[in-house]
């Protein structure tokens, strides 16, 4: 799995000479990644400990799926609420405090609810400051003109996700289920420094306004979504991403009904295998100039699949994590080069619009995986 916001800055990090480092990404690029790695980790968090919330929630495992689904989708809303609504009026140091503001909110909801729907609530309050965080982390990197600390960040950002299972099934073990809902909490250390870094930006400078073009109208990118080559990169991007989560949700599950480990195990495992993937998807980015841009989105399509089919149906478990690696592979490997195909035939003016949309299919697919596969899996066990 990778990080919801990595993208062509990690790949073009990952081929800068170090002799160009900045110290920019020195300093400060470890203290972003720590920013956005718990973060990303409320995304995979609760995983393994979603039995045990059921059970004191007195909730079905259908319902308690929610848990999960509600952080992709707070992800989604928050991602645009906070950088375009919060950020345009009080920059990045505003983003910060509100996303810390509603991580801290959320946690509180999520241990002091008495029920399922408040802590799904307290989920989606979490994830939308989860999304601040995230995006505030990125902007700030994007001062370092080197690339690298995008690229550390977004490494952050991916091993957040990945040691998510395994870190939410320990904290579970130790603390009890609502504290691997609140694993986002742990960005907050880095608040105070984050801040100090924030208060150093240059004074913003207004943006200027398009000129609407016959093809475009005021406030909706129609111009973006009539472009086929958009529509195409973002459809196998949320496909990517939907299959990447739900196997997220059901791979696990099936690892330890095969081999009867606890979820600590699992999670580590799990987790390993997950980052694998993140890892080996670079030597996709470096093989994909060779392949063109029909045979990778094939290539793409029938790594996910096969992924599905080996995490689902294999009868070994180590079959089922190599099918969750791969998924984790050309999903990191898809984030990273489609959004570039995403954005070849649009003008320039259009590429920060036709990203965030892009982004949005994928953190659709956050929110859409974990509900379809506890849904198959409602269905499987009723038939």
């Amino acid at each position: 799995m990778s990080g919801p916001f990595a993208g062509r800055r990690f790949a073009d990090a990952l081929c800068v000479d170090r002799r160009s480092a900045s110290p920019f990404a020195g300093r400060t690029g470890p203290l972003l990644a720590a920013l956005a790695a718990p973060a990303s980790m409320g995304v995979s968090g609760p995983g393994l400990a979603l039995p045990e919330a059921a059970r004191a929630l007195s909730a079905t495992p259908a319902a308690t799926a929610w848990l999960m689904t509600a952080f992709g989708l707070g992800m989604a809303l928050g991602t645009p609420l906070l950088s375009a609504t919060v950020g345009r009026r009080h920059g990045t140091t505003g983003v910060v405090r509100a996303a810390a503001v509603l991580v801290a909110l959320g946690a509180l909801v999520i241990l002091l609810a008495p029920n399922l729907p408040l802590a799904v609530a307290g989920r989606a309050l979490e994830a939308a400051g989860a999304a601040g965080l995230n995006v505030a982390a990125f902007q700030l990197a994007g001062r370092d003109r080197s690339g690298r600390a995008p690229g550390l960040v977004a490494i952050g950002s991916a091993a957040g996700g990945t040691a998510g299972l395994f870190t939410g099934a320990a904290v579970a073990g130790a603390f009890g289920w609502r504290g691997a809902l609140v694993l986002p909490l742990l960005s907050l250390p880095a608040l105070r420094p984050v801040l100090s870094l924030a208060n150093e930006e240059s004074p913003r400078t207004p943006t200027p306004t398009p000129t609407p073009t016959p093809t475009s109208t005021p406030g909706l990118p129609l111009g973006i979504l009539r472009n086929s080559r958009f529509l195409s990169a973002a459809a196998l991007m949320l496909t990517l991403s939907t299959v990447n989560f739900a196997l997220l949700y059901a791979a696990p599950r099936r690892v330890a009904a095969l081999t009867g480990w606890g979820p600590v195990e699992t999670g580590a495992v799990a987790s390993v295998a997950a980052l694998a993937g993140a890892l080996l998807s670079w030597q996709l980015v470096r093989v994909a100039p060779a392949l063109g841009a029909v045979r990778l989105k094939g290539l793409l399509g029938a790594g996910s699949t096969v992924a599905l089919v080996l995490a689902v149906t294999a009868p070994w478990p180590v079959a089922v994590l190599v099918g969750s690696g791969t998924s984790a592979l050309v999903t990191a490997g898809g984030q990273g080069l489609l959004s570039g195909a995403a954005t070849e035939t649009l003008p320039a003016g259009r590429h920060g619009n036709a990203i965030g949309l892009f982004n949005l299919a994928f953190l659709i697919g956050v929110a859409a995986g974990p509900a379809l596969a506890s849904f198959a899996d409602q269905t499987v066990q009723f038939i």
